[in-house]
This record gives C-alpha cells, sequence and structure tokens, in this order.
C-alpha cells in the first residue's frame, strides 16, 4: 500500500486543526505538513505520476524545511517553512501566498542538474467571490514566475525558468453541479504551420488546479478519478468525523502513533501539548528578544504568525502572556 509514516507533526497540526471552522489560518497550519503536502502533490502534480507519496516526499527541497523549530522526541522535520510568501512593487499592495514551496521537478532533472518546481497552496473557505477564483490564480502563477528572474537585462537568460503551480483548494460556497470536481488550466501548443513542434518544456511553464469540495459529506466512489485527493481533503479540511483517524489512516500510516491519538483528551490534547512543550520556549525568547530590539508589538506578532504558524489571536496571546517579562 502506497502509505507514508505519519509524523509527530502531522499529528500534531490534525489534533490542532480538528474543528476546522476558520479554514484559513488551520488549513495553513495543515498544509505545512509534507506528509499532507504528499497526498495532495501526488494526485495534481502530472510530473508526480506514477511515483509513491514517499518519493514526492522525498522531492520536497530540503532547503523549504525548518530549521528553527525545535526538534522533540518523535519530532521529525517535516514542517514546511517555504519560499518568500510575499511579492512586493513599489506603490503596490503587498500580496501573499498562503505555503510557497519548491519540489523536484523528476522529468526534467538528468544527474547533478536539478529542476524545480515552484508551488503555492491556497486553502479558500468560498469559491464564489465577487471576482473569478480562476483570474486570481493565473495572476498568481505570473507573478511566481516573473519572480524568478530578479533583473531582467540584454544578458537574461530565460532558459532558467521553471514551472510554477498553483494549487487553489475551495471548501464552500460551491455551486451544486461543480462540488467534488477538479479543474486543471495550463499552457497548449494549439496550432503549428511548420512541421516541427516546439520541445514542452519550452512552454509548459504555468497550470493552475482548482479542487472544489463543497459538502461535508462525499459520496465518490473507490476507482473514481481523483477519489484519492477528494475523498482525503474531505476528510481533513472539514471538523473531524468519529471515523477521522481511520479515514486519514488510508493515506497516512499512524499505527505506530494511534494509541497516543486516542489518549489525547480536553482541551488541550497531545497535539497541542507536543506544541507547547516544543515551541514556547522559542516564542517566549524571540518575544524578549523582539522588544529588546525594539520592534513594535505589531510586526512582532505577524513575525511570530509566520515563523511558528499561528493565528493572529495566538500570536497575540503569547506575545501578551511573555512581553510582561521583558
Amino acid at each position: 500500500m502506497d502509505n507514508i509514516r505519519g509524523s509527530m507533526e502531522v499529528l500534531n497540526s490534525f489534533q490542532l486543526t480538528e474543528n476546522m471552522q476558520g479554514l484559513d489560518d488551520q488549513s495553513k497550519l495543515l498544509l505545512h505538513s509534507k506528509e499532507v503536502l504528499a497526498v495532495i502533490l501526488q494526485g495534481t502534480i502530472r510530473e508526480y505520476k506514477g511515483y509513491s507519496k514517499q518519493e514526492i516526499m522525498n522531492f520536497i527541497e530540503s532547503d523549504s524545511l525548518s530549521e528553527d523549530t525545535e526538534v522533540s522526541p518523535g519530532r521529525t522535520n517535516t514542517v514546511i517553512a517555504g519560499d518568500s510568501t510575499e511579492f512586493i512593487q513599489l506603490n503596490e499592495k503587498t500580496s501573499n501566498f498562503d505555503i510557497a514551496f519548491k519540489a523536484l521537478n523528476p522529468l526534467l532533472s538528468k544527474g547533478v542538474i536539478a529542476v524545480n518546481l515552484h508551488i503555492d497552496m491556497e486553502p479558500q473557505k468560498n469559491y464564489s467571490l465577487p471576482y473569478p477564483v480562476e483570474k486570481r490564480g493565473m495572476y498568481y502563477l505570473a507573478r511566481r514566475l516573473s519572480s524568478q528572474l530578479s533583473l531582467v537585462t540584454e544578458q537574461t537568460d530565460y532558459g532558467q525558468l521553471e514551472k510554477c503551480y498553483s494549487i487553489w483548494i475551495c471548501r464552500d460556497s460551491i455551486p451544486e453541479d461543480e462540488q467534488y470536481s477538479v479543474s486543471v488550466y495550463e499552457i497548449v501548443n494549439t496550432k503549428n504551420t511548420g512541421r516541427k513542434e516546439t520541445p514542452k518544456e519550452n512552454y509548459d511553464l504555468m497550470t493552475l488546479v482548482i479542487i472544489k469540495l463543497g459538502n461535508m459529506v462525499y459520496n465518490g466512489e473507490k476507482g473514481e478519478e481523483n477519489y484519492d485527493l477528494l475523498h482525503f481533503l474531505n476528510t481533513v479540511m472539514y471538523p473531524h468525523k468519529e471515523d477521522f483517524i481511520e479515514a486519514v489512516s488510508e493515506y497516512i500510516d499512524f499505527s505506530e502513533t494511534e494509541e497516543l491519538w486516542k489518549e489525547a483528551s480536553g482541551v488541550i490534547g497531545l497535539g497541542q501539548c507536543v506544541y507547547n512543550d516544543g515551541v514556547e520556549e522559542g516564542i517566549r525568547a524571540f518575544v524578549i528578544d523582539g522588544i529588546e530590539e525594539q520592534i513594535s508589538r505589531e510586526r512582532s506578532v505577524a513575525k511570530l504568525q509566520r515563523h511558528f504558524h499561528l493565528t493572529k489571536e495566538k500570536a497575540e496571546q503569547y506575545y501578551d502572556m511573555f512581553a510582561s517579562e521583558a
């Protein structure tokens, strides 16, 4: 069976996101786990067809991994820190990718030459917005592609551009006839007047994937196209059901930690305990150092959210709790 062993990080994120009511901040926490990403990438990235989830986990670039999170017993550094998540131009509002990282493109990597895919993952609570999600996704792709070249000159080597994926997971406000569907938009060569076609890798640089869920109940059948992707996302992107651990274990093996899951109870479960024990001291030092360096509360809270994957409310609570010690 193509399962991957579940680490304490992903068990922790499942504990912390059990209710999944707010979705945005909670789902971002989930999507920092390599195990979760591997399941999604296996079902969406054409270049990963035929590869196992473990192989896909290994494709995620090691430089994308967080190195400033304390490694406690059972923790295996499977949390994504990610690439720069914002793009800025003069007089322009700052825009942020939710989860941005790089992963190996096995089809184009030869020997010691590594070619990457640039991926951003966008959990979206509502699909029906004042503008088409598809247009926003294409804009993000264009910015992700252009950001690979810092300054364009006559000597710029456009051959260095690498393919970008933008994967949008939309949960609610989806028309009934579009629920539980996957749409893929990419660049294709539609016409040639000459006899020779241009190699696909020369223009295959942007792919947009829109995943639409839409209901807490998924009635797909095993064997159907996209079943594993939609079943997995339906399981983890809504408040957990009683059979949650059984359902998610079809993709991520928790046989070694299932008893720990069952033993977790109360407001502070196992995941919260692991999180607090391993990270709180780092947050405390982060807050105190920031105050000593005269960094504003607003900026410190934003940095806490980014570096420790916290909601704004939680970051503010930690800041206020430790600020009194400075």
